[in-house]
């Protein structure tokens, strides 16, 4: 296909726009040409965007978009950016990120406890797009336990503080680190750390799926859920298997889809042990699956199974970050189960209860997971609305649009309020007061990178 002189984001849109193809179905015949399954709808945005230039993926972008290798690889990025490094990266599909404002703190702890000069931080800088893979160079120079002991370090630190950063900024994190996990998986062999590294990778990807999943990016989310799976197998590490299938279960609810949340709860559940965190969650999760499905025996019978779960935790389960559960009086949802079974009284109880508990005193995790807290008090509006206690609803609703990390999650469960309040208080003030700070918690900067095009179409 003849190519025109253009920046090579632009090219390559025009290329597949020329193919008359999908973003999809290009991420589609990348994966199957290179036989990897890590390549997306939303790298492909990233590309055309020009936030990231694929310079491994061009010999395959070239077969795919039927142009020649030399044009893809001779375009410019575009004036307005900064040039990119276009070394190749140690992995077939590493995309090295480019926006990191400074080195995390976590490495820089990890320097100092390695005895790393600190004289070597400046240089690291000036070296925007690279600099955690350089860290990690730096750390685990000696030896490849170094490496795995610093991935483990980046896990636990974005684990506690995936919750409350800007979900596509961690993404693009977490997407450098990945990378280069995956690059050294290709070249340690059977080297006596390789399980261990194998573990990391997986519990990347998870996190990668989590922050996907906060963007709304679903594609994204369900292709890293499986790349965890693979390396839990991989690892024989159960417990990530079952984190990732519990992932996959909560988008399956956030689209509408209950039955399917419930069934993929439920096998995840087989493949961890009880007395651990993530079981009591997926238990949790099936109970309010069952309940957005109408099924008030299914939703019975798994409270019953979380309050089990929770009751065998040890006294250190972890309460906070992506990898914790939020103990209460009630199993976690028990408030969403309550309102989809039309107990609407029991669930304001219930959601006034977590808040307390799990969010006060002093906003203790409003600041450490504030999406969850918006989401409890959306949850609570809906409650207080279907009650007929409109000032209540709306108080609610706003208090949770005024949180600092927009999420798609938070954003379907406000649009539901919002249609809610059109169809139950039509023509009051209350109501057009929520939907226009709905709208314009939407449209703010925060919300442009979360896919919420089909909850504004839904508007009308």
């Amino acid at each position: 296909m003849e190519a025109p002189h253009l920046p090579l984001p632009d090219l390559l849109k025009h290329l597949r726009n020329s193919a008359r193809m999908t973003q999809q179905q290009v991420a589609d015949a990348l994966c199957a040409i290179t036989g990897t399954c890590t390549i997306t709808r939303f790298e492909v945005g990233r590309w055309e965007q020009g936030r990231v230039r694929p310079t491994s993926w061009l010999p395959a972008l070239a077969e795919v978009l039927n142009t020649d290798l030399n044009v893809l690889q001779a375009a410019p990025d575009r004036p307005d950016k900064k040039a990119r490094d276009r070394k190749a990266p140690p992995a077939p599909y590493t995309v090295p990120s480019d926006e990191m404002e400074q080195v995390s703190d976590v490495l820089r702890r990890t320097f100092l406890q390695r005895g790393i000069a600190a004289a070597v931080m400046p240089n690291m800088r000036v070296h925007g797009d690279r600099r955690v893979i350089q860290a990690l160079d730096m750390v685990g120079s000696d030896h490849l336990g170094g490496v795995v002991d610093s991935l483990g370090e980046l896990i636990d630190h974005y684990a506690q503080t995936i919750c409350a950063l800007p979900p596509a900024d961690v993404y693009d994190e977490l997407l450098t680190v990945r990378s280069y996990a995956s690059g050294l998986l290709d070249h340690v062999g059977h080297a006596p750390s390789r399980k261990d590294l194998v573990l990391a990778t997986g519990w990347l990807s998870h996190l990668l799926a989590v922050a996907a999943c906060d963007m709304g990016e679903h594609a994204a989310a369900r292709v890293w859920c499986s790349d965890a799976v693979r390396q839990s197998r991989d690892a024989r590490h159960p417990e990530l298997e079952g984190w990732a299938a519990l992932t996959k279960a909560m988008v399956a609810w956030y689209q509408g889809q209950p039955r399917q949340s419930a069934i993929l709860s439920a096998r995840g559940q087989k493949v961890v042990q009880q007395g651990t965190v993530v079981y009591a969650k997926l238990a949790a999760q099936e109970m309010r699956a069952a309940a957005m499905a109408g099924d008030v025996d299914g939703m019975t019978r798994a409270r019953r199974q979380a309050g089990k779960a929770i009751a065998a935790l040890p006294p250190d389960a972890p309460t906070t970050g992506a990898l914790s559960i939020a103990l209460s009086e009630d199993p976690p949802y028990t408030a969403t189960s309550l309102l989809f079974v039309s107990r609407y009284r029991e669930a304001v109880t219930a959601t006034n209860r977590v808040i307390e508990i799990v969010y006060q005193p002093e906003a203790r995790q409003r600041g450490e997971h504030p999406s969850g807290y918006a989401r409890s008090l959306l949850i609570l509006g809906l409650a207080q609305a279907a009650l007929g206690h409109l000032d209540e609803s709306v108080a609610a609703g706003h208090a949770a649009l005024a949180g600092s990390r927009p999420a798609w999650p938070t954003m379907v469960l406000a649009d539901k309020l919002d249609k809610v309040l059109a169809q139950e208080f039509a023509g009051a003030h209350q109501t057009a007061d929520y939907h226009a700070r709905y709208l314009e918690a939407i449209n703010a900067p925060a919300a442009h990178q979360l896919q919420l095009q089909r909850t504004v179409e839904d508007r009308g």
